[in-house]
């Protein structure tokens, strides 16, 4: 995964992109002037999960057509179908990540393609107004969402729009999507072999088919943990503040970007070591006494209060030590969780993760090296987008 620009803008297709589903029900409710998302087998399907720095939108598109259904299929949802499914990029802002795309998965009996499209929550406005410009309520006026923004935006959408929010929980959705896509993709899991060594560092693939019970640490705009027993045997044991959304906004402040992507790339060139305090720096070498390596980080941002050390540091090194801090925060509380709760296997997902492996191979290194090989840090293709497809599984044709 490269950095990919976020400079990209959603179209009508975006949110239009589920399209014709029974293509016979849908003429048929448009005879009965009802919604066609009034029932669960209509189509569009449309899965959201609007986090409080990206929106992430997934959208099933049937491929299990019958002649009848693509005869009757509206010109306006053909149109949509085909500018979603054959761009990446949609205006400005959104952006389908075709490589996570799943093809010949089955969701509530039909067969079909899964599609994952983002944009930021900023621009909430403008996805609104492509919707309008498309005239998506005369197509789908419900919308399996989970999120805060569920909740944020729910007037906006029903104002702007027409349309109706039907929300799900956040964490329920979560679970839901994650094991749904874990099961279905057989390349989904995997962790970091030897994470510090960039000639021999690689992603490898892990067998998750007995789960539970794992450590499930999502990494969005704040960051929250939960110990998962069951499907639907979980709970929420910790979190913190300090997430991506904090990355992003030090990062923004620090350096002048303006993206996570932009972020990112600075980070991948800077050295934390021009920025934070190690061991060495204290001691000369390691800590013997308490096994503290003299290349670990002592105290973050801790050479910054020298003058001089500020006038040699980078954007790059600022970006970077900002990453390493957000980074190990997160990696030392989710250690400490699993700790307390005796669970070994530590799954971490988010869209923090994204084109962001300098993250996943400081959080694989710490988990492996402070518990001493006891818990093992696993990561996801998905990321993100879990909770977008756990509230499309669980929609049932009723508005909330």
């Amino acid at each position: 995964m490269s950095p990919q620009s976020n400079e990209n803008n959603l179209t009508p297709t975006d949110m239009q992109s589920n399209e014709y589903s029974a293509a016979h029900i849908m003429a048929k409710e448009a005879r009965n002037h009802s919604s066609p998302c009034e029932t669960v087998d209509s189509m569009p399907w449309f899965g959201m999960d609007i986090g409080g720095t990206l929106s992430k939108l997934v959208y099933f598109e049937p491929k299990d057509i019958t002649r009848d259904e693509a005869d009757a299929e509206v010109e306006t949802l053909k149109n949509i179908r085909r500018y979603l499914t054959k761009n990446s990029v949609y205006g400005k802002i959104g952006h389908r990540d075709m490589h996570l795309q799943m093809d010949n998965v089955c969701i509530r009996g039909r067969r079909g393609t899964l599609h994952f499209i983002r944009f930021p929550t900023s621009k909430m406005g403008n996805f609104l107004a492509l919707a309008k410009s498309k005239d998506m309520a005369n197509l789908v006026t419900t919308v399996c969402v989970t999120g805060g923004g569920a909740f944020k935006f729910e007037d906006n959408f029903k104002k702007e729009v027409n349309m109706n929010l039907t929300k799900f929980d956040e964490l329920d959705s979560l679970i839901r999507g994650m094991l749904y896509i874990e099961t279905t993709n057989p390349h989904e899991c995997y962790y970091w072999s030897n994470p510090t060594d960039d000639s021999k560092c690689q992603k490898v693939p892990y067998d998750f088919s007995e789960p539970y019970p794992f450590l499930l640490v999502n990494i969005g705009s704040g960051v929250s943990i939960l110990a998962v027993y069951g499907p639907e045997n979980y709970k929420r044991i910790c979190g913190t503040s300090l997430g991506g959304g904090t990355f992003l906004g030090l990062c923004c402040l620090l350096t002048g970007c303006n993206t996570f992507e932009e972020a990112i790339e600075l980070a991948t060139g800077g050295d934390n070591t021009r920025v934070d305090k190690l061991v060495k720096d204290i001691y000369g070498s390691d800590y013997s006494p308490y096994g503290l390596p003299g290349d670990l980080v002592a105290s973050s941002f801790g050479q910054m209060n020298s003058k001089d050390r500020r006038n040699t540091v980078t954007k790059e090194d600022l970006a970077r030590a900002t990453l390493v801090t957000i980074t190990n925060n997160i990696g030392s509380i989710a250690r400490m969780c699993a700790v307390n709760e005796k669970i070994e296997r530590v799954v971490f997902v988010g869209n923090f993760l994204r084109v962001n492996p300098i993250s996943m191979k400081l959080l694989a290194y710490a988990m492996d090296y402070w518990s001493k090989g006891t818990l093992k840090a696993l990561f996801l293709e998905h990321e993100g987008y879990f909770g977008a497809v756990g509230c499309l599984l669980q929609f049932n044709g009723e508005s909330s």
